[in-house]
C-alpha cells in the first residue's frame, strides 16, 4: 500500500491482489494517493438513509460469527499448549479444516470479512446498474459495473481498444519519443522505467511535491529475477511476455520477450531494495527538475516530464537516487525496438483484464496462479466490483455506508481509540531508556495524531469523470486520467487533511506519518475484529490490537522519524535514537529466526515496521483493557481469564492459511510477516502473556526476561 506510482497498471494489479485475497494488515503510511481538492461542499454526516439491499441467504451464511462471545472456541487446537505454538493453540482446529478458495492464494480472517463486503458491494452496484436511467454518482457506479460484465462487448472488441496506444508506441523514433510516452504512462496504460507521483511533502507536509522513483519491474520484486530460488516463475514469465506480445500483434515475440526479460534483470540488479526504501531519510533527495539530468543523464527528462503532464514542475523529490544513473544508462543501451516492444508488453499486461478473453485469461494464468498460487479465477461480478472500487471507490463508498454502517459503531470506536491513546501516554511516560526531553517531544506527538473513522466527512467529486456503458478500457482509462489529473492539479495548493488514502468497503487500516493520522474504514469495524455485543477482552486484542498497531507505526522505525506536524526531521537524542535502534535489531532477530517454510525465513528489515507494531498494538490493548476494568476483576468465559481472552482476540485476527507460492512472494516483497509469526513473536516478549497461560522455562515458546524486546 505504501506505493508512489498510480496509473492503469497499479489498477490492474489492485484488482489482481484483492480478486485473489485480502490484504494481510495495514500499511505503515497511508497509499501516496495524489488526489485535488474536492469541489463539492463539505458532506453531511452519513446516516442510514438509503434502503440497504437485500442480501442472499448465502451471503449472510458469510457474515462472521465468532462463538457466542466472540471468540471461535471450536477454532482452538487443545491438543497443542499455548507454550509450545499459541498461533496453533488459538486457531489450530480452524486451520486444520480451512480450505483456501480456488480463486485465492490465501484465506482467513480478513478475507472471510472481506467476501461479506464484496458480497455488500455487490448488492449496491448490482441495483446501481439494474437502472440504468440513473445519473451522478449512481450513475456512474452503475455503468462502470456494466461495462465491465458485459462480456459479449467486451470479447467482440478483442484488442481493438488498444490500437490507438499501441500505435503510438509503434510510432516512436527517437528516445526522446520513448521517454515522453513513458511520461504518459503514469495517467493510462503503459509502462516506464521511472515512476512519477504527487504527494504530501514529507519536509514540508502542508503543501504537495511530485516524486521520482525506480520502475520498470514485471516481477514483484528484484529477487524474482536475480535469485536461484525464483528461476521456474522467471522463466513462465519470459513466456508469459512472449504469449502477451503474441495477442497484442507484436512482431518477433519470442526474440522480444527474450530480451524484455534480460532488460528488466539489469534494472532489477541497479534497483534499491524494499527493505532499504523503508529508510525515509535516504528516499528523500529534493532537486530543481533540470538538475535530475546531471543526476542521470541518459535519460530525457524533459520529455519524460512533459508526457506525464508535468512540465512547468519546477523542484521533485527523489527517492530511490543511488539507482537513477543505473537505470538511466540501462535504459540509453537498450535498442529503441527493444524499448518499444517493452513499452507494448506493458500495455498489453495492464490493459489485459479489459480486453477479450484471451488477454484476461493469459494474465491471471500468469499473476494469480504462477505467482500467487490461485487454482480459479474469480468470478466477473467479484472482479467488477474490486474495480468500481479502485476506481470510483467513494462514489460506491458512500452508497455502502448509507446502506451498512451503523453510527453507533462510530461512536464505540471512538471510545476504543481513547482508551488506546491513554494506554500510549502512560507507556511513553514509564519508559525507563528513554531520555525526558525525547519523552516530551513524543507525548507532543501522540496528542496531535488525527483519527479518521469508517467514512470521510467530505466525499470525494466524480462530475468531471466520463463513464460510458460499454466501453469498458475506454472508462478505465478515462478514470485513470481524472485521478491523475485530480492529483496533479493541486500542486501549488495546500494539502487536503481530510482526504482517505482508503475506500469505506476496505478491511484494512493504516497510518499516514505526513499526516500523523490513523484510520479506519468502516468495513473492517465488525468481528472478528469489532463486535459491539461481544467480550471486551475479545475486542480490545482484536481492533484494540488494530487501533494500537497503528498508533504505535507513528513510533517505529520510520514513523517515529516524523514529528506531531507530519514533517520528516529528526527530534530525538542521539543516545534515545541509539538505544531504539538496538531494542528494534533484537526484535528483527527473532523474526529473523522464524521458518515460514522449508528453508525460508522472515526478513526482518523489511518487515521490522510492521513487527514493531504488532508488539506495541497488543501491548496497549492490553493495558487498554485493565484500565477499561477500573479496577474490577475481569470476568471469566469458558474457564477463560480476561488476559487470556486479549490474546485469544489477537491470535483469532490472524487465523489463516496462504498458498505456498504466495507465501514466499510475501516474504520478499511485502513488509507484513505471515499470521503464525504475528501472533507467535510479538507474545514471546511480553510478561503477561506468560502469567495468562503459565509458561515456564523449557517451553517452545519461552524467552527469558532479560531477553525479551521492549520498545514502547
Amino acid at each position: 500500500m505504501k506505493t508512489l506510482w498510480f496509473g492503469a497498471a497499479a489498477v490492474a494489479a489492485m484488482i489482481v491482489a484483492a480478486a485473489a485475497s485480502a490484504e494481510t494488515e495495514a500499511p505503515t503510511a497511508a497509499p501516496k494517493h495524489h488526489v485535488a481538492k474536492p469541489k463539492a461542499k463539505p458532506a453531511k454526516p452519513v446516516t442510514a438513509t438509503v434502503e440497504a439491499p437485500p442480501l442472499t441467504a448465502a451471503e449472510l451464511a458469510k457474515a462472521p460469527r465468532m462463538g457466542t462471545w466472540g471468540f471461535d472456541l471450536a477454532g482452538r487446537d487443545p491438543a497443542v499448549s499455548p507454550g509450545q505454538d499459541f498461533y496453533t493453540y488459538a486457531n489450530g482446529g480452524y486451520v486444520k479444516t480451512l480450505e483456501i478458495p480456488a480463486d485465492r492464494s490465501r484465506f482467513g480472517a480478513f478475507d472471510k470479512l472481506n467476501e461479506l463486503s464484496q458480497n455488500r458491494m455487490r448488492a449496491v452496484v448490482e441495483q446501481a446498474a439494474a437502472d440504468k436511467t440513473a445519473t451522478g454518482e449512481h450513475g456512474k457506479v452503475g455503468a462502470l459495473y456494466r461495462s465491465f460484465t458485459d462480456e459479449t462487448k467486451v470479447e467482440a472488441l478483442g484488442k481493438k481498444p488498444m490500437t490507438a496506444d499501441m500505435a503510438a508506441i509503434k510510432g516512436e523514433k527517437t528516445r526522446a519519443d520513448v521517454a515522453r510516452t513513458m511520461g504518459a504512462s503514469m495517467k493510462a496504460f503503459g509502462g516506464s522505467v521511472f515512476g512519477a507521483g504527487v504527494q504530501a511533502d514529507a519536509k514540508d507536509p502542508d503543501h504537495y511535491a511530485v516524486y521520482l522513483g525506480q520502475a520498470g519491474l514485471g516481477l514483484p520484486d528484484r529477487d524474482y529475477y536475480l535469485e536461484a530460488s525464483f528461476a521456474p516463475q522467471k522463466a513462465k514469465y519470459q513466456a508469459y511476455v512472449a504469449q502477451m506480445l503474441t495477442l497484442a500483434g507484436w512482431p518477433n515475440p519470442a526474440a522480444n520477450a527474450k530480451a524484455i526479460v534480460a532488460l528488466e534483470t539489469e534494472i532489477a540488479r541497479v534497483s534499491v531494495t524494499k527493505a532499504d526504501q523503508r529508510d525515509d531519510n535516504a528516499m528523500y533527495n529534493p532537486y530543481a527538475t533540470a538538475k535530475v539530468a546531471e543526476l542521470a543523464p541518459d535519460f530525457d527528462w524533459a520529455a519524460f516530464m512533459a508526457g506525464a503532464g508535468l512540465a512547468t514542475v519546477d523542484h521533485v523529490v527523489v527517492r530511490e537516487k543511488p539507482a537513477f544513473p543505473k537505470i538511466a544508462a540501462i535504459y540509453a543501451k537498450t535498442p529503441i525496438e527493444t524499448l518499444k516492444a517493452w513499452q507494448a508488453f506493458s500495455l498489453a499486461d495492464q490493459a489485459a483484464p479489459y480486453l477479450s478473453r484471451a488477454f484476461d485469461k493469459a494474465h491471471w494464468e500468469f499473476h494469480s496462479a504462477v505467482l500467487s498460487g490461485a487454482k480459479t479465477e474469480a468470478p466477473r461480478w467479484k472482479r467488477g466490483v474490486i474495480l468500481v472500487d479502485n476506481q470510483i471507490g467513494e462514489a460506491l463508498g458512500k452508497i455502502y455506508v448509507q446502506a451498512y454502517f451503523p453510527p453507533e459503531s462510530k461512536t464505540k470506536m471512538l471510545g476504543l481509540v481513547a482508551d488506546i491513546r491513554t494506554a500510549m501516554k502512560g507507556r511513553i511516560e514509564r519508559l525507563d531508556w528513554m531520555s525526558p526531553a525525547t519523552k516530551a517531544k513524543a507525548l507532543e506527538k501522540l496528542s496531535a495524531v488525527t483519527v479518521k473513522i469508517a467514512y470521510p466527512d467530505k466525499w470525494r467529486d466524480y462530475s468531471g469523470l466520463t463513464i460510458k456503458d460499454g466501453d469498458l478500457y475506454g472508462d478505465v482509462k478515462n478514470a485513470v486520467v481524472f485521478d491523475w489529473d485530480f492529483r496533479a492539479g493541486r500542486l501549488g495548493g495546500p494539502v487536503d487533511k481530510s482526504e482517505w488514502g482508503m475506500t469505506p468497503p476496505t478491511i484494512n487500516a493504516y497510518y499516514n506519518p505526513v499526516g500523523n493520522e490513523i484510520v479506519f474504514p468502516a468495513a473492517i469495524l465488525q468481528p472478528p475484529f469489532f463486535d459491539p455485543d461481544g467480550d471486551m477482552a475479545i475486542n480490545y486484542g482484536g481492533v484494540g490490537g488494530v487501533i494500537g498497531h497503528e498508533l504505535t507505526h507513528g513510533f517505529d522505525d520510520q514513523g517515529r522519524r516524523y514529528d506531531g506536524a507530519g514533517k520528516l526531521t529528526d527530534w530525538w537524542t542521539a543516545e534515545d535514537a541509539a538505544k531504539f535502534e538496538v531494542r528494534a535489531k533484537r526484535l528483527g532477530a527473532q523474526y529473523g529466526a522464524f521458518e515460514v517454510l522449508p528453508g525460508a525465513k522472515i526478513n526482518g528489515d523489511l518487515t521490522m515496521g510492521e513487527n514493531i507494531a504488532d508488539l506495541g498494538g497488543l501491548l496497549l490493548a492490553l493495558d487498554a483493557y485493565h484500565t477499561s476494568l477500573h479496577g474490577r476483576p475481569a470476568p471469566i468465559i469458558d474457564g477463560l481469564t480476561g488476559d487470556q481472552r486479549v490474546f485469544l482476540g489477537w491470535a483469532q485476527v490472524w487465523r489463516g492459511k496462504t498458498r505456498d507460492d504466495a507465501l514466499r512472494q510475501q516474504l520478499v516483497s511485502d513488509p507484513h510477516s505471515p499470521e503464525p509469526a504475528r501472533v507467535d513473536v510479538p507474545v514471546r516478549n511480553i510478561d503477561a502473556f506468560y502469567d495468562a497461560f503459565g509458561l515456564k522455562a523449557g517451553d517452545k515458546m519461552y524467552v527469558a526476561p532479560a531477553d525479551r524486546v521492549r520498545i514502547w
